[in-house]
């Protein structure tokens, strides 16, 4: 079981400067991420979705309330709750096949378990065949292919990813998100993880996520939390698709209004 608790969050950052009013990012947050299950957290820039998630990873912690992985505090940084960034965060004298096994390298997983599991993974990203290739021979999304098969590899508990696709093209992007969509679909529990992903794509979110969490400009707080009931593969014509993004759309348009 790998379920996240989010209960009565607030982060508060002091002023830089004398004088300065402190920042609240986040009041009051609470919602439950069930096991296996994909949650994406939808809401305008600033509204602490990716400060969320760094505390889901342990980097930064909570002012107030509680973050709860299978009912255990959020401490440090570990293995269980690893992340995939925006920027790849590949180490740039690695080939993938290496950059693949940094994790299991600290893990102390034996070398012949370890070539298992790098395989495995590449293979299931589709880069198969790329293992000796080093980033800079590599396209932006085939990057964020090796940061997702990095981060899979040392099966974590949950995985996080803040906006892994917000730099490639549309056409990678599109083609990325086909890809995690197929891991999704995976029986595979090595593979089918608990998932936060924060976006901006109202599409995106809709198209990988079982749950959004839709949170209000800052101080964030939980305007609404939406299942997503659609089957897979999900269509974007679809009509019930198209009504979910338009529902979607209203919330964060009413957050704009209240903000002017």
């Amino acid at each position: 079981m790998s379920t996240v608790t989010i209960d009565g969050v607030a982060k508060v950052y002091p002023g830089h400067g004398a004088g300065d009013e402190p920042v609240h990012a986040l009041e009051s947050v609470s919602f439950r991420v069930a096991d296996r299950e994909f949650c994406s957290l939808l809401g305008h820039s600033g509204c602490g979705k990716t400060t969320l998630l760094m505390m889901l990873a342990g980097f930064e912690q909570p002012t107030a309330g509680t973050i709860l992985v299978d009912d255990r505090p959020v401490g440090a940084p570990a293995w269980q709750r690893t992340v995939v960034f925006q920027d790849y965060a590949l180490f740039p004298w690695m080939t993938v096949e290496e950059n693949v096994a940094f994790g299991l390298e600290m893990k102390k997983v034996a070398p012949a378990r370890r070539r298992e599991v790098v395989r495995h993974n590449l293979e299931l990203v589709g880069l198969k065949g790329f293992e000796r290739r080093y980033p800079h021979q590599l396209s932006g999304g085939m990057k964020q292919r090796v940061s997702i098969a990095r981060a899979l590899a040392v099966d974590p508990a949950v995985l996080l990813m803040d906006e892994p696709f917000a730099a490639l093209d549309a056409q990678n992007r599109s083609r990325m998100q086909e890809e995690m969509g197929r891991i999704l679909a995976s029986d595979d529990p090595a593979v089918r993880k608990t998932m936060v992903l924060v976006t901006h794509s109202i599409e995106e979110a809709i198209l990988l996520s079982d749950h959004i969490v839709v949170l209000t400009r800052r101080p964030g707080r939980v305007k609404e939390q939406i299942r997503v009931d659609l089957p897979r593969p999900r269509q974007e014509g679809d009509p019930a698709f198209v009504a979910l993004r338009e529902r979607i759309r209203a919330l964060i348009h009413d957050e704009y209004e209240i903000e002017t």
